[in-house]
């Protein structure tokens, strides 16, 4: 059953999360030789848990494109496992210094430090693995586009640079406006975000026009998601979130929130979310799921 024979969100997304895990434990390493502390980390941090939103925006934009099955999944895959080195490294003591990430242990208190940066380093290097594999697809100028997009995403120009920005972010002479906070969260979040929205127009060897209309979608949903994220980070709990919240405010670091305030905030991202639904025009109602994914940013609670 494709993912396109959903046509509530809810269910799409459950339905994507249930394939990708499918797919991502297959891929994953296992075994009891002298690496496998290595191999039940990397399984510990990826497995299990999380909404699957990127493998989600991975099937959604292949099934624009016709792409098949197994390429869409293996590609969902390696941003899922790209997704959980970042926050195994998110979380050690030398960044953001957290014990809980999806309400269990983070992967240095389960396991040790050591073995955490191992098993991120792995995962990131299995991501890439995956991709440049024949069976993600037959094109190798395909698999190359893949592999090149998600070194940008995740590299120092994207996701890394954007960690960088974050750290520096809880110096007293950081630039704390709104401009810079847009920059920093479009690189720590939304570059990953992008590729996850982008990947099925690569695998279809979509036109370039359809590619950036994915791309204008994928900016403008990823700051409203980041926005929403502050959001819950002031107004969620503990619980809810499985992490500990209120750390940015107390860090005194700037947030679209402590920028904007809550109300003003909460209208942005409302505003992102149509203007990113609104990309979505050239598709027609192919794209109804990626639309239903804007007000299930807006309106999440974890």
């Amino acid at each position: 059953m494709p993912l396109s024979s959903h046509r509530e969100f809810e269910t799409a997304l459950a339905f994507a999360a249930e394939s990708v895990e499918r797919t991502m434990d297959r891929l994953l390493p296992s075994g009891t030789s002298g690496e496998a502390r290595v191999f039940d980390a990397m399984r510990y941090s990826s497995m299990g848990g999380g909404k699957r939103l990127r493998a989600f925006f991975v099937l959604a934009g292949a099934t624009l494109f016709k792409v098949r099955t197994l390429p869409a999944l293996r590609t969902a895959s390696a941003i899922e496992f790209v997704h959980a080195y970042s926050l195994i490294h998110d979380d050690l003591p030398a960044m953001d210094d957290d014990d809980l990430r999806r309400g269990k242990p983070t992967c240095h208190k389960q396991f040790d430090e050591a073995t955490a940066i191992l098993a991120g380093d792995a995962l990131q290097a299995l991501a890439f693995e995956v991709l440049a594999h024949e069976d993600t697809h037959g094109d190798p100028a395909v698999r190359t586009a893949l592999v090149s997009e998600l070194a940008k995403a995740a590299g120092a120009r994207g996701m890394v640079g954007g960690q960088m920005l974050d750290l520096l972010a809880e110096q007293d002479d950081s630039d704390q406006s709104i401009g810079a906070i847009t920059h920093l969260q479009r690189l720590k979040t939304g570059a990953l975000i992008s590729f996850s929205c982008t990947a099925g127009a690569v695998l279809g060897k979509a036109s370039e026009s359809l590619r950036m209309a994915l791309s204008g979608y994928a900016h403008d949903l990823g700051l409203a998601f980041q926005i929403v994220d502050d959001l819950l980070d002031i107004e969620g709990s503990a619980e809810e979130l499985g992490k500990a919240t209120g750390k940015d405010q107390a860090a005194g670091k700037a947030t679209f929130v402590s920028i904007l305030g809550v109300e003003r905030a909460r209208a942005q991202a409302g505003m992102l979310a149509r203007q990113a639904a609104a990309h979505l025009e050239p598709f027609g109602e192919a794209a109804d799921l990626l639309r239903q994914a804007t007000e299930f940013v807006v309106a999440r609670r974890t």
